[in-house]
């Protein structure tokens, strides 16, 4: 009798060490993260939204580097012009040419500074943009795979876990223009 006893505590030792055990599988299971890895220089040059905002910058800046690029032409066509007259020109009509051609150069250089300062900004303000909207679809990825965390910069990232070209297509899609 004393061995049944024993045999059924025993057994019901087992039953709950395996009841446990399940539940600890269980729980080990449910701290396993999802994770995922994004790449953001990709998405900043092959996304649609990243081409149109590339696009709609060379629309808005394309009259003033036109501009930019006759105001060289004509610095260097005045240079040209001062190497080869200026020897046989008066002294006078000779330092107001030289005068002039300063007067051009300091003027591009200014322009062609506020050009590339202001086109920076914009570029900034559009990719800015890009990335607004990518981590929004990004987001809803991870809400609706159940990711537990999504990486944009890694040193490395297993293409098992990229998720890169999802976001891409996410992006171009027609409803996802917000």
């Amino acid at each position: 009798m004393l061995t049944g006893m024993i045999s059924k505590r025993v057994a019901c030792a087992l039953a709950l060490a395996v009841t446990l055990g399940a539940g600890l599988v269980h729980a080990a299971q449910a701290q396993e993260a999802r994770i995922a890895a994004v790449n953001s220089d990709r998405i900043l040059r092959e996304s649609s939204a990243a081409k149109a905002a590339q696009a709609k910058l060379e629309a808005e800046f394309a009259k003033r580097d036109k501009d930019l690029q006759d105001m060289a032409q004509r610095l260097k066509s005045l240079s040209d012009s001062l190497d080869k007259n200026g020897p046989s020109m008066s002294p006078g009509d000779r330092a107001q040419k030289q005068r002039d051609l300063s007067q051009l150069d300091s003027d591009f250089q200014r322009k062609q500074r506020e050009f590339r300062e202001d086109l920076n900004q914009r570029r900034n303000e559009e990719l800015a943009a890009v990335l607004d909207r990518a981590n929004k679809v990004i987001k809803q990825i991870a809400e609706q795979q159940h990711y537990d965390l999504i990486v944009q910069e890694a040193v490395y990232v297993s293409p098992r876990i990229d998720i890169t070209d999802q976001v891409l297509k996410a992006l171009a899609a027609p409803n996802n223009t917000n």
